[in-house]
């Protein structure tokens, strides 16, 4: 069963917005970031413990949304 998880990412100008991804462990959701950012660091993975139900996160593994202002 997949989690939400939040991902910190540091592009060469700064941060992106926050982003959620779908996945089983939190190595997993790093790897999914990995993937889809090749050229930016991935400071933090963390569990989403509270995330507005009115946002869209996706519904299925490997799902990924950045989330602007």
């Amino acid at each position: 069963m997949t989690a939400l998880y939040i991902g910190s990412i540091r592009t060469r100008g700064g941060y992106r917005p926050p982003v959620t991804v779908r996945a089983e462990s939190k190595d997993e959701a790093r790897h999914y970031l990995s993937a889809r950012y090749p050229c930016d660091r991935i400071e933090a993975v963390l569990p989403a413990r509270y995330w507005p139900p009115c946002s869209d996160t996706g519904r299925d593994r490997g799902d990924i949304r950045e989330h602007h202002g």
